[in-house]
C-alpha cells in the first residue's frame, strides 16, 4: 500500500472582512501518497492558492484536519510550523526569489544556515542539489549571469537542499518562455522518479499535464480528481 504523505479530511478556510466569514475553502477531503507527482488547477478564486499555503504550512486552517507526513500540523503553533517548513517541505515560487549578490551555491546554501549546518556541509550539499537540476557548472554565477531558466533550477535546487519530503510548486513557470517551462518541467519529473513527491499549482493545462494526477477546484471545493495511466503522461 502507498504510504499517505498528505491527509487532508474536510478542510475549511474563512478569511473575516470585519465579522462576515468567507469562506474560501469548504471541506476538502485529499489523499497524497509518497511519490506522487499532482498538478492543483482551479481558476481565479477557486482556493487553489489559498490550498497551497496550507499544504505549505504557510497558513493555517479555520476547520479540519491536516497531517502531514504523520504530524498533525492543523492544530500547530508557528514556531512549531516554521520548524516542519524548514524540514518537510520545499518551496519553488513563480518569483524565484533568489539574493542577488549571493553565487548560485550560495543562494542554494541559504535554508541550510537557518538549519544551523556547518559551512563545509552547507556548500557540500548545496552543490549536490544543483548537480540534481544540472547547473553545477554555475555554481560560481550571481543571477545576473543566468538566464531565466537557469535561475528557476538554483530555486529548485533550494527546495530541494533540505531534503524535504515534500515538493510544492506555485506557477513555477509563469515567468518563462514555453520552451524554458518544458525544462522546467522535465526537472520536476525526474525530481519525482528520485523519489520525491512534487505538488504543482498551475492554471496551464500543458504544464499541468505533466503531473500523473490533476486534482481541480471550484468554488473552494474539489470539482475532479483524475490519475491518469503512466503511458500516457507527457515526457
Amino acid at each position: 500500500m502507498n504510504e499517505v504523505i498528505i491527509r487532508l479530511e474536510e478542510i475549511e478556510k474563512s478569511y473575516f472582512m470585519g465579522t462576515q466569514a468567507i469562506p474560501v475553502l469548504k471541506g476538502i477531503s485529499l489523499d497524497i501518497f509518497k511519490n506522487e507527482y499532482v498538478a492543483l488547477m482551479g481558476p481565479s478564486g477557486s482556493g487553489k492558492s489559498t490550498l497551497m499555503n496550507i499544504l505549505g504550512c504557510l497558513d493555517s486552517p479555520t476547520g479540519g484536519k491536516y497531517i502531514l507526513n504523520g504530524k498533525d500540523v492543523s492544530k500547530m503553533l508557528d514556531d512549531d510550523l516554521a520548524e516542519v517548513r524548514n524540514t518537510e517541505i520545499g518551496f519553488v515560487f513563480q518569483q524565484f526569489n533568489l539574493l542577488p549578490r549571493l553565487s548560485a551555491a550560495e543562494n542554494v546554501a541559504l535554508p541550510l544556515i537557518y538549519a544551523g549546518i556547518p559551512k563545509k556541509e552547507r556548500m557540500e550539499r548545496a552543490m549536490e542539489a544543483l548537480k540534481k537540476v544540472g547547473l553545477e557548472e554555475r555554481s560560481h554565477h550571481k543571477s545576473n549571469e543566468l538566464s531565466g531558466g537557469q535561475i528557476q533550477r538554483v530555486a529548485i535546487a533550494r527546495a530541494l537542499v533540505n531534503n524535504p519530503s515534500l515538493l510544492l510548486a506555485d506557477e513555477p513557470t509563469g515567468n518563462l518562455d514555453s520552451k524554458t517551462s518544458v525544462e522546467v518541467m522535465e526537472i520536476f519529473g525526474k525530481i519525482r522518479e528520485a523519489g520525491n513527491t512534487v505538488v504543482l499549482v498551475t492554471h496551464e493545462e500543458d504544464i499541468a499535464k505533466y503531473a500523473h494526477r490533476v486534482v481541480r477546484l471550484r468554488d473552494g471545493v474539489v470539482e475532479s480528481d483524475k490519475t491518469k495511466e503512466l503511458s500516457s503522461i507527457t515526457h
